[in-house]
């Protein structure tokens, strides 16, 4: 049963039982078919995911109208735009169902709700915020100081699902190269 997954997502070490049965309570199972938008450019978010199945993706238009990948998200992660939700914003980004997917949604209220009432949830939220500051930090870091190359090499390790299930245009644009340096990529790599 999925909701036992969601409480390992939610486990924090000064979050009880109850607690976790609290927050568990407050998601609804949605199901999602491939190119199915959560988010499109323009929106208010209003809610987040817990991605059960499946792979999201979000992305931008650049100033030529290109389509940028800014993230994928795998299984067992938290599909969110952080800036909207917390903000109340117009979003830049879309969020794009890769495949069929399974999610579990949970409203923006509801979750404000259990922040303000489960003490265990609000240092776990300001955990996770914390670790995705980081991962951002990272990633701008990276597309500065790795080469393209080790940027693949990363994604590989980190999420090698995305590499088997993404389009191949969709990885370039989020490594920052072109479809032809992708391919180059993956040939040098093959021959190695």
């Amino acid at each position: 049963m999925y909701p036992d997954k969601l409480r390992l997502i939610y486990q924090y070490p000064s979050m009880t039982y109850t607690d976790l049965d609290q927050v568990v309570e407050k998601h609804e199972k949605m199901t999602f078919k491939k190119g199915d938008l959560l988010l499109r450019e323009g929106q208010i978010s209003d809610c987040y995911y817990i991605l059960e199945k499946g792979i999201v993706r979000s992305f931008v238009y650049d100033y030529d109208g290109n389509d940028i990948s800014t993230n994928f998200f795998c299984e067992d992660e938290i599909v969110i735009e952080v800036a909207s939700i917390f903000h109340h914003i117009p979003t830049q980004e879309n969020i794009v169902c890769l495949t069929d997917c399974t999610l579990w949604r949970i409203q923006f209220d509801a979750f404000q709700d259990l922040f303000a009432k489960i003490p265990a949830v609000t240092e776990w939220g300001r955990a996770w915020l914390s670790h995705q500051l980081f991962l951002t930090k990272k990633r701008a870091l990276d597309m500065i100081s790795l080469s393209a190359i080790d940027r693949y090499q990363q994604l590989l390790e980190e999420k090698p699902q995305i590499l088997q299930q993404a389009p191949l245009k969709h990885i370039a644009t989020f490594l920052g190269i072109t479809d032809t340096s992708l391919s180059r990529i993956r040939k040098e790599l093959v021959g190695k």
